[in-house]
């Protein structure tokens, strides 16, 4: 017998774990969270290794908007508190990460959240219908639905012969002194390869950052998770011509000396896959973080992707392969890997949020909150202004979250922050709008800072499907038709108030999809 039986059991008292707790506690769900450690928040107490975090934390806005507070609010988790924001844990833009482990511990006791600290789980079987889930001390739990919450704990070691010799990020020394006068090789052209290579700077002769593909930046790609300014400077040094240098290509083999340093060949990509062997003084392996799967049983083993590195899930954030078993937070970034803000908890706050409404209606019975509006094109218009230009939700989930309006009839339902990919064919006769913000199509190869590329006047609403930037897109989907698209055109301010501009080109819209579809 079970030492424990619970409807909802979530594995992890990280960000997402926490997040989801506190929508089941608020709801009155029976619930628990294991924790393997003695506090919530164990990745933050060792990561990033040079502690300063790159989620920003912007304090001052100028809006007394909380909803849109959020957008500049990378770190705080989703409340009715506002004493539970993070902008009161920090006054720096980028904190240091054990602010974030203090607001993760008091954010769990002041919400009052169940979890079990020290049960470490070991093991997650399917003997029937419910799940089995037991600790590292034995105690065993019974739940009708499991929800994994445990983040990317384990190195992404890439197949390279030697790579065993090589340093990890997670344990490698982070002391600039201990790399006087050295040649290092940083393996890896993400955040924590950049951020551990700038660390180094002062102290090294050389840093050789290597990696089969280019370095993407940021500010061009949207994707938070490529190489952001707070941790480019290498690039300056390498551009300048003072020793370090980046290394396009593919690391073919390590060997460790006797004496301790390493002979590593590189093929170049950018010289015909010429190869050359460079000696180095230390190599450090910052290659990323993959899912461990190890815990399952063969009757619950979800299936993986991206080379077995994440969960493989439906837009319900559940397994494709294991009914009733959920995923939260980072692992949760298969969604919309390197192209959105899965991964980070200013995306996956969202993302929770609308796995716990998954739940709610399945195992609950409780529906999708939705509001009633005038099925009139005027009234349509302005409940979709008013929430683009507040709303949180879809500035951060970008094209994978949408609000969805139904028509049935004289009225309308409004549904705020659906999985897009989760309202499957049109609803209703008279189909569905679906609401996104989103960038322009191959907006990553579009230099930002270019004044020679071709941009359309915030005026010209008629080209609004022309930007590259952010703006909001209204679907409108109809069964056995192509979605129809209408685009509002990007904003400086990214607001989209212009009667004669946004609204009433919205509210045509609405006009002619509403009477092209009979009642």
């Amino acid at each position: 017998m079970p030492d424990k039986t619970l409807d909802h059991l979530v594995i992890g008292a990280g960000p997402a774990g926490l997040q989801l707790g506190s929508f089941l506690h608020e709801h009155g769900r029976d619930y628990l969270i294991l924790e393997a450690g003695p506090a919530p928040g164990q990745f933050f107490r060792t990561h990033p290794r040079h502690r300063k975090l790159i989620s920003i934390n912007k304090k001052y806005t100028g809006w007394d908007d909380p909803e849109l507070n959020l957008r500049m609010d990378w770190n705080s988790l989703l409340s009715d508190d506002p004493d539970l924001l993070f902008t009161r844990y920090s006054d720096r833009y980028f904190p240091h990460a054990d602010d974030m482990v203090r607001y993760l511990a008091d954010f769990a006791g002041k919400r009052g959240l169940r979890v079990a600290y020290d049960s470490r789980v070991v093991r997650v079987d399917r003997p029937g219908p419910a799940f089995r889930v037991t600790d590292e001390t034995g105690r065993t739990y019974e739940a009708k639905t499991v929800i994994v919450a445990t983040g990317v704990t384990k190195p992404n070691i890439p197949p390279i012969p030697g790579i065993e010799t090589a340093d990890l990020y997670g344990t490698h020394s982070t002391d600039p002194a201990d790399y006087v006068n050295q040649r290092v090789l940083v393996i890896g052209k993400g955040n924590s390869a950049f951020e551990t290579a700038d660390n180094l700077m002062e102290t090294a002769a050389a840093i050789h950052v290597a990696g089969p593909h280019s370095v993407r930046m940021a500010w061009r790609t949207h994707y938070v998770g490529h190489l952001r300014a707070v941790n480019n400077g290498l690039l300056d040094t390498y551009q300048l011509k003072s020793q370090n240098a980046i290394l396009d290509g593919d690391v073919k083999r390590i060997e460790r000396n006797a004496d301790g340093t390493y002979l590593v060949t590189v093929s170049f990509a950018r010289v015909d896959e010429v190869t050359k062997d460079i000696p180095y003084d230390s190599v450090i392996l910052c290659t990323g973080f993959r899912f461990d799967a190890s815990i399952f049983g063969d009757d619950c083993r979800p299936e993986l992707v991206i080379d077995d590195r994440f969960p493989s899930l439906t837009p319900a954030y559940e397994s494709v392969n294991v009914p009733d078993l959920y995923f939260a937070g980072t692992i949760t970034q298969s969604r919309d890997f390197k192209r959105g803000t899965s991964g980070f908890i200013h995306g996956f706050r969202y993302g929770v949020r609308a796995l716990h409404r998954v739940l709610e209606s399945r195992h609950h019975g409780v529906p999708w909150p939705a509001r009633v509006l005038p099925a009139e094109p005027g009234a349509l218009a302005a409940a979709v202004i008013e929430r683009v230009n507040r709303t949180s939700a879809l500035w951060q989930q970008f094209g994978l979250l949408a609000d969805v309006i139904v028509p049935d009839g004289d009225t309308a339902r409004y549904l705020e922050e659906v999985p897009y990919d989760l309202q499957g064919p049109p609803i209703g006769d008279r189909g569905h709008f679906a609401i996104t913000l989103d960038y322009g199509p191959d907006h990553d190869q579009v230099d930002p800072f270019d004044i020679e590329v071709g941009r359309i006047r915030q005026s010209d609403s008629a080209r609004a499907h022309e930007g590259h930037y952010l703006h909001p897109v209204v679907r409108h989907h109809v069964p056995g038709r192509p979605p129809v698209a209408h685009h509002i055109t990007e904003n400086l301010e990214n607001e989209w108030t212009s009667k004669e501009i946004h609204v009433e080109p919205l509210r045509a819209f609405f006009a002619a999809r509403l009477t092209s579809v009979p009642v």
